[in-house]
């Protein structure tokens, strides 16, 4: 019979043999260790995911899962604005109320999206992401069963907590769970939903607006929110370079959800109560101003070893580089689906189901792109490198926003079609590239970083483009206007005709002389604001196309390393 003490000798030889084979499954362990700070934590999970390099092997059920996560999020912020007359009209909210469903999303989006690494390290993958989608779908069901402004209001607020994750860190994940022989594919299919969410979100939801009733924009989303969580929860592992940290960042958090609501604030309401004008808007300015500031120094200083937002990544020149030019292509993106829906439907008389699905062909445009330069990017050889690509597509799409900024109150709908096919090629030569340059030297824990920080430059860009290209559309057609009625003068023959013509035609359908030529006079002075409103939006496209030319030689810094 063997005694107890050679049992435990037994049990050492045991252990000293299988220790090497430990060894060599964790060979970046003492390296990762030492790059963190004394306070910090590293584990390995044995649920932790494979390394990129192999891929996990429920990578493709893992795309489809936070993929539509993040087509949800990316619907919902468009979807909804269609239909803000009817919500507004059903609610009891003026305008500038119900303005708040919007901004409170966004608001809430923002500030958590910087966020969403450190929540993810500290949670874990898999719980973070499950539970944000699970929250969405909640949120937007409470949404839909809203009775007031203040609630709508509320359950917005918690949904766009809730979808920042849905895609920072759906991005993060497929850069870590597929090898990256195939990232070229799959940063393309993740960019077809970054446009196409925006792109279809007012054809969705003018349908939906004319068909059926608001709430049901909300409702239709549900299920595929629930699908999406299980499928999270079911195949997803927690990353292989989770961080446990000992200490809350309260003093970064604090600076940074004021810093960037202020901020979002100052650009969702600022057009509306004429800018620093306006005393709240003017203190809300520069309080953004201060403790954005106090954030990013405090972020990076030597004192705070676990930062909420490790800033020290944009050290990578590509990221950085790649941050810039998606600010600059969220300042285009939204700011062109911003405006056209209101000239389609101010100018040219357009229903909110027309105009979404007169955005169609373009969508479909953006998915053919961006599928051909994934392609061209795929594997460990790709055909081409980024810069051609990307030089390529901001060149189209400064072409699109040319011929958008040269039209007419009786444009033809096939030349809009055509501009915004122009328009959704040249993204989907930009955004993938873009996306796959600025996060390919990045590694295990600056990735979730990195997404977090691009995404968020992606959105701050969407909202500067509203709100500058609506300031600039208001601007530019005071000054047309200001330019044409100088010609409304009793002397001009050309006024003199119109004016009569439209008076004549009033007393054929029964109107006295004197009131047909005061209406007439209505009439010739609403042709006027309409063509001033009419150049201020063309002023507008071509200032969008303008950044984007401009912009262009930013891409020579991807030269960098044969980018």
């Amino acid at each position: 019979m063997i005694t107890e003490t050679k049992e435990r000798e037994i049990a050492q030889e045991t252990a000293a043999v299988k220790a090497p084979v430990l060894d060599t499954r964790l060979p970046a362990l003492p390296q990762a260790r030492e790059k963190l700070a004394p306070s910090v934590s590293t584990s390995v999970k044995p649920t932790a995911a494979p390394a990129p390099s192999q891929g996990d092997p429920h990578r493709w059920i893992i795309l489809i899962a936070v993929l539509t996560g993040a087509f949800l999020e990316l619907l919902d912020t468009t979807s909804v604005n269609v239909a803000l007359r009817q919500i507004g009209g059903n609610l009891g909210a003026t305008q500038d109320e119900i303005g708040w469903v919007a901004t409170g999303y966004i608001l809430s989006n923002v500030v958590v999206l910087p966020m969403t690494a450190w929540l993810s390290s500290v949670f874990g993958r898999r719980r973070y992401l499950t539970w944000s989608i699970l929250l969405f779908t909640a949120a937007s069901i409470m949404c839909g069963a809203s009775h007031t402004l203040v609630e709508l209001v509320l359950w917005r607020i918690v949904q766009g907590a809730g979808g920042a994750a849905l895609l920072s860190t759906a991005q993060a994940t497929l850069r870590e769970v597929f090898p990256i022989e195939q990232q070229g594919m799959v940063q393309a299919f993740y960019t077809v939903v970054v446009v196409t969410g925006p792109t279809l979100g007012p054809a969705f939801g003018g349908w939906v607006d004319d068909n059926y009733s608001w709430p049901w924009i909300f409702y239709l989303k549900s299920p595929l929110g629930l699908i999406a969580a299980w499928l999270v929860w079911k195949f997803l592992k927690d990353s292989a370079h989770k961080q446990a940290t000992s200490k809350v960042d309260w003093q970064g958090i604090s600076l940074l959800t004021v810093g960037l609501g202020s901020l979002q604030y100052v650009l969702e309401e600022g057009e509306r109560y004429d800018w620093l004008n306006d005393t709240t808007i003017a203190r809300l300015a520069a309080l953004a101003a201060v403790t954005l500031t106090a954030f990013v120094v405090w972020e990076l200083s030597p004192r705070n070893a676990q930062p909420v937002v490790n800033l020290r990544v944009l050290r990578n020149k590509d990221l950085t580089a790649g941050s810039i030019l998606l600010l600059i292509g969220g300042f285009g993106i939204y700011g062109g689906t911003f405006i056209l829906p209101i000239f389609a439907q101010g100018i040219l008389g357009y229903t909110a189901t027309n105009t979404g699905l007169m955005f169609l062909p373009g969508g479909l445009a953006t998915v053919a792109g961006t599928l051909i330069s994934g392609r061209l990017l795929n594997g460990a050889k790709p055909i081409m490198k980024p810069l051609p690509l990307i030089v390529g597509g901001m060149v189209t799409f400064s072409i699109s926003q040319w011929l958008l900024g040269h039209m007419s109150g009786s444009i033809e709908e096939s030349y809009i079609v055509l501009a915004l096919i122009l328009r959704g090629a040249g993204l989907g030569f930009v955004l993938s590239p873009i996306t796959l340059a600025a996060l390919g030297g990045l590694k295990g824990a600056e990735i979730p970083q990195g997404a977090a920080l691009t995404n968020l430059a992606r959105q701050l860009g969407g909202s500067f483009g509203i709100a500058v290209i609506n300031t600039y559309v208001v601007n530019q057609t005071a000054q047309h206007r200001a330019n044409l009625v100088q010609y409304l003068f009793s002397g001009n023959s050309e006024v003199a005709a119109r004016h009569g013509a439209a008076a004549g035609r009033l007393v054929s359908y029964g109107y006295d002389p004197s009131t047909a030529s005061t209406a007439a006079s209505a009439l010739v002075d609403h042709t006027v604001q309409t063509q001033a409103q009419v150049m201020g939006f063309n002023d507008a496209f071509l200032l969008i196309g303008l950044a984007f030319f401009v912009a262009t030689p930013l891409a020579l810094l991807f030269v960098r390393r044969g980018k």
